[in-house]
């Protein structure tokens, strides 16, 4: 079949790509060697799909249902596969194979139309924090993930350069940077972190009800992790009147009901959207950008 990638992923990836890259033009191809090396069978292209990876429904030789995903280097596949390895499934979806190929993941079927999102908010909150608790574990003893202070970093660096070029948002992000100096003072824990985890990453599964997908995995305190959960649904959350108030709510809610330190959460929450939010605009986004960026002034 013809593995054509989704628009979806297409636009996401031309957002970030260094000049020259070619992965996405040489994906089809890549996808057609990586299901007949492993003797799959397609079913189909998940779409929309994600923003980073091509993700097929397969079945191996036996007819057991597995996903195949290939994702490029920058995505840092290799670093998904070792935290999915660390977790061994436990609240999150497992591996099927070892590290043959790199950017190739052979991967447990879920059920990639039912995520946690799909629920009432109420009950989307709840599942998608107690899928996230399990996650939190040691990191393995000699492990090469990239810290938090590492990551943030060099978000932090881009942040400065989209101050400097706007000065709207300079206020903002000189709040966020400020947060993060303090919050990097005295981190209190070191974890393994799924890095990018939101309600859409939690899907419904057979093993367990609700497990996780797609990590950027990060080591470091675990309220930079739920941090990201905090404004999931941030466009209705804009929509309401009480918008603030319920954003301040839900910090509260989530910091105790998982035993997070409420102004450390509100702190990372502040730094990750005001770097969303200036990445948005950076690449031309300019609607996620101004709702990304006006949930930030209200913390």
């Amino acid at each position: 079949m013809a593995f054509e990638p989704p628009r979806r992923l297409i636009r996401a990836l031309g957002e970030t790509a260094p000049d020259g890259d070619s992965w996405l033009a040489k994906l089809p191809e890549a996808a057609e060697r990586a299901v007949a090396v492993r003797g799959l069978t397609v079913e189909r292209v998940q779409v929309p799909g994600g923003r980073s990876s091509l993700v097929v429904l397969v079945r191996g030789a036996e007819g057991a249902p597995a996903v195949l995903k290939l994702a490029p280097p920058r995505a840092r596949p290799e670093s998904e596969r070792a935290a999915l390895a660390h977790w061994g499934g436990l609240g999150a979806v497992q591996v099927r194979e070892g590290a043959d190929e790199e950017g190739v993941l052979l991967l447990e079927r879920l059920h990639p139309d039912v995520s946690v999102r799909s629920l009432p908010e109420a009950k989307a909150l709840l599942e998608a924090a107690g899928t996230l608790r399990r996650l939190w574990v040691e990191p393995p003893a000699s492990h090469s993930f990239e810290t938090v202070a590492q990551r943030t970093g060099r978000q932090a660096a881009a942040m400065r350069a989209g101050a400097a070029a706007d000065a709207e948002v300079a206020p903002l992000v000189d709040a966020a940077l400020a947060a993060r100096e303090e919050l990097l003072a005295e981190p209190p824990e070191e974890r393994l972190l799924h890095g990018t985890f939101r309600q859409s990453k939690v899907l419904a599964g057979d093993r367990m009800p609700w497990l996780a997908v797609g990590p950027d995995p990060v080591v470091g305190e675990s309220a930079f992790d739920l941090a990201r959960l905090v404004r999931d649904r941030v466009e209705d959350l804009i929509a309401q009147p009480s918008g603030a108030s319920t954003t301040r709510r839900r910090i509260k809610r989530l910091a105790e009901s998982l035993e997070v330190d409420q102004e450390r959460l509100r702190g990372w929450t502040l730094f990750r959207a005001v770097e969303s939010g200036v990445r948005a605009r950076r690449v031309g986004r300019e609607q996620d950008a101004e709702l990304l960026l006006e949930f930030a002034g209200w913390l």
